[in-house]
């Protein structure tokens, strides 16, 4: 949605870059370990697998985040039963899931003739629509990403590094596996409203790949992370007032420049300092007196 359907004012504005901002910190904290593990199939597919539960929760007349949780939920479970007792690999069943799910989500967003409105909101968000209770959901969502992140954060370094060290130091590479899909599946269902299923990896990942250049340790990207993912919410909900602009397009949108943007200062500043260490070469002719005939 854009700011032709909302009118600008003082309460939308902040409402709208409060829910943006509690929304760039979990997709901050989590996204650094979703590119740290090379996770964005797993995100993308979890945003796809939220459709029939929104378009069913939607028709049911009950909240639609609710709906989109509990398929979340069902495809997280999905995916895990596939690769534990089947022969598929992970990106395969994560891929066969993601297409069923997307496509019971169309069929049954066809079937019914008035969700061409609430199919915009569902798949690009409507971050400009952001109630008390919403700020309040994502406030809680937020503390309960930021607490799992900080109590397991050795298994998820251990389990991303060597899963068999991981087991011997009685870290449990499994449950940290386990949880850290939680955490995508929260991250994913909590970013619903501001961006929508299809846009919500963009958050997720992007802010992630802006910190990666300027920080050593994943707590300070995850900060980091989580900063420019508040200056991409601020950002875009600037340009769709100015522009006429969605809003959740234009946040993603303004995520994906600042990772462009960081990742080519950083080039930019590497090869400026090796070509400020490099020895200049003294291409002067050597003097008569030096040359090796000495004559």
């Amino acid at each position: 949605m854009h700011w032709l359907t909302y009118p600008f004012t003082t309460d939308f504005f902040l409402r709208a870059l409060l829910g943006g901002s509690l929304v760039a910190v979990i997709c901050g904290v989590v996204g650094t370990w979703v590119v740290i593990r090379g996770m964005a199939f797993l995100g993308e597919a979890i945003g796809h697998g939220m459709l029939p539960g929104v378009a069913v929760a939607t028709i049911a007349g009950a909240p639609a985040v609710v709906g989109g949780a509990a398929s979340a939920i069902v495809m997280t479970a999905l995916i895990s039963a596939l690769q534990r007792r089947g022969r598929l690999s992970y990106d395969t069943s994560i891929g066969m899931l993601f297409v069923a799910m997307l496509s019971l989500g169309v069929i049954i967003v066809s079937h019914s003739r008035s969700f061409a409105t609430d199919a915009t909101a569902m798949l690009f968000g409507d971050i400009l629509a952001m109630n008390d209770g919403d700020l309040i959901g994502l406030l809680s969502a937020a503390a309960v990403t930021v607490l799992i992140a900080a109590a397991l954060h050795r298994s998820f370094v251990a389990a991303a590094f060597d899963a068999r060290i991981a087991q011997t130091l009685g870290l449990r590479p499994h449950t940290a596996q386990l949880a850290l899909v939680g955490l995508v599946t929260l991250a994913v269902v909590s970013s619903y409203q501001a961006v929508g299923s299809l846009l919500v990896v963009g958050l997720l990942l992007a802010p992630a790949v802006a910190a990666a250049p300027w920080t050593f340790r994943i707590p300070a990207r995850m900060i980091t992370a989580s900063a420019f993912g508040v200056l991409a919410v601020g950002l875009g909900l600037l340009c769709s007032w100015y522009a006429g602009t969605a809003a959740g397009a234009s946040i993603a949108a303004a995520a994906i420049a600042l990772a462009v943007i960081s990742t080519l200062t950083s080039h930019l500043i590497v090869w400026m300092r090796r070509r400020a260490a490099t020895p200049a070469l003294d291409l002067a002719p050597l003097p008569v007196s030096a040359s090796p005939s000495g004559k």
